[in-house]
């Protein structure tokens, strides 16, 4: 299989961006950056680490991050499965990128930074939800903001209401799978409805 192994080659294979793809970038929220990005409450986060990358889907009820000021963005770590690869990447290399999404739109913006992870109590009671508070909250310094272009998700009719899970394997297939059975993976799809329920935040 022949490979394109230096940035020239795939210059010349691709040739240069539209005046457009390069003048969207900001450097710290602007107002329609802002509207767009606090209508998100789902958000992919990418990391990279010393023993690799990770992308991590993060959702909320409400923006799935909180403005601290123009240059800073908040996200709260809600429950998860405590394998904190993100968050290990992020403590070991704080390079990020933040895909924002909103269901119905077929644009994504994207944030790349620099994130740091906090434990200061004030900041996460002031995301209580429940009762709750997160252990964590992760603070993104913007370095730059930029929407990306709509062909994929239009590729993939993402928002086009048609559900196309029929016949996939669920969470506990895939668990009985990797135990060669060691884990009721029917139980496991049960349990979790429940679990889901009551551990949400």
């Amino acid at each position: 299989m022949d490979y394109v192994t230096d940035v020239t080659a795939l210059e010349a294979l691709y040739g240069t961006p539209g005046e457009a793809s390069l003048v969207k970038v900001a450097r710290q929220m602007t107002p329609m950056y802002r509207k767009w990005i606090m209508a998100s409450k789902l958000c992919i986060l990418s990391t990279v680490g010393p023993d690799g990358t990770d992308g991590s889907p993060r959702g909320d009820d409400g923006p799935v991050v909180r403005e601290l000021d123009e240059h800073t963005l908040a996200m709260p770590d809600w429950r998860g499965n405590n394998r904190m690869d993100s968050l290990r990447n992020i403590v070991a290399d704080g390079r990020v990128s933040l895909m924002f999404m909103v269901p119905g739109s077929n644009n994504v913006v994207r944030v790349n930074g620099v994130a740091r992870v906090t434990t200061d109590a004030e900041l996460c009671a002031s995301f209580e939800q429940k009762g709750q508070n997160p252990r964590s909250v992760i603070v993104i310094k913007i370095a730059e903001i930029y929407s990306q272009c709509a062909r994929a998700l239009m590729r993939a009719g993402t928002w086009s209401g048609e559900d196309q899970s029929a016949g996939l394997p669920s969470v506990g297939d895939m668990l009985r799978e990797m135990t060669d059975g060691g884990i009721d993976g029917a139980g496991y799809d049960t349990d979790w409805a429940v679990r889901a329920a009551k551990t949400m935040w």
